[in-house]
């Protein structure tokens, strides 16, 4: 309720319990977006496809990539924070990415025609990646070659502790 005093003639209105509750409701919602936006950076964190092999490469590094035709790529198109990634084939001549395609379901490939931004003659590859090409669109597109990853270094070896006998 809102009480209302009378001082030498006006008035004056003490909203003291609406206050209260607009204080309560503004706590509510400023804690509901808090929330929210822990939950919405959460995912953005999260890894994704590409993400995870970039970090492999990054990590343990890759043997060279000769020219060749290779069905054991990756290919990878993100948009943003997402990433797909497909099984394809590549054509590598000159240590450079001449064509890639898809795999389909039927065991045939779809080559990937899109229109660049940038220049795809020079598709260079380093440390197991192809240089990103990126569409008009602003989808980036990787071609990974996941068994082309350096195994993993082995670890040191723990020395036994003393026993008494």
């Amino acid at each position: 309720m809102i009480n209302v005093i009378k001082y030498f003639g006006r008035v004056y209105v003490k909203p003291n319990k609406i206050i209260n509750m607009k204080k309560i409701i503004i706590l509510v919602c400023l804690l509901t977006s808090v929330f929210v936006n822990a939950q919405e950076m959460a995912k953005l964190s999260e890894l994704n496809c590409y993400n995870k092999w970039a970090q492999k490469f990054e990590e343990r590094g890759s043997e060279e990539v000769t020219d060749g035709v290779y069905t054991d790529v990756i290919v990878t198109f993100r948009h943003g924070s997402s990433a797909e990634c497909f099984e394809g084939k590549v054509i590598v001549k000159e240590k450079k990415v001449e064509s890639f395609y898809i795999l389909l379901d039927d065991g045939t490939y779809d080559q990937v025609i899109r229109v660049w931004k940038n220049d795809v003659k020079d598709v260079t590859i380093t440390n197991g990646l192809s240089k990103t090409l990126i569409t008009k669109d602003n989808q980036l597109i990787n071609v990974i070659w996941p068994k082309k990853i350096k195994p993993r270094k082995a670890g040191f070896k723990k020395a036994a502790e003393p026993v008494d006998d």
